[in-house]
């Protein structure tokens, strides 16, 4: 269990890329998906999977990226020496859904037209999956990112994570749009 500490300050390093991208030097591409980059890493500080998808041991918390990753080396950056509740971190790049045997947190960048067939191959999986495609929630998808006035935001699909048996914190709840499938 993580400390009253550490809860703060993760939610500050949330609260703080929600409010801004901001960094001198750099495009405006180049912040968002290195914000971006942070959040993946982030949401695994607060989703709880069945120990069956990521035992106790230390075994690695997989952040997978499937199709064209627009991260550059932000992600990396992004996990470099951290741990999530003493599992390293690692990243894996997908070219298909076919190819993902272990992954916890799945970046989809592919077209929105493809989403529901990926929601749909990996359902049981326990797979928290995020992107920044229009659609994404509707097809089933669990936390969108997206920007609003320079800012990066996330909505969150609880539905979609429940079925997948993940315990999303309530902390990531309150920071994030609810989203609610009509």
């Amino acid at each position: 269990m993580p400390s009253l500490k550490s809860i703060i300050s993760n939610l500050l390093t949330i609260v703080l890329l929600c409010c801004t991208v901001c960094g001198h030097g750099q495009s405006s591409i180049n912040r968002e998906y290195s914000v971006k980059a942070a959040f993946l890493f982030r949401f695994a500080q607060f989703v709880e999977w069945p120990p069956s998808v990521l035992p106790a041991d230390k075994s690695p918390l997989v952040i997978g990226v499937l199709g064209e990753s627009p991260f550059d080396t932000y992600l990396e950056e992004a996990i470099s020496e951290e741990t999530v509740q003493g599992h390293p971190i690692t990243v894996r790049r997908y070219k298909t859904i076919a190819d993902i045997k272990t992954c916890h947190i799945l970046y989809i960048n592919l077209p929105s037209a493809a989403i529901h067939t990926v929601i749909h191959y990996l359902e049981g999986r326990s797979i928290l999956t995020v992107s920044d495609k229009k659609g994404f929630l509707k097809a089933g998808g669990m936390i969108r990112l997206f920007s609003d006035e320079n800012k990066i935001r996330f909505k969150i699909n609880p539905d979609a994570a429940q079925a997948e048996h993940l315990l999303l914190s309530s902390k990531l709840l309150n920071l994030a749009e609810i989203y609610v499938s009509k």
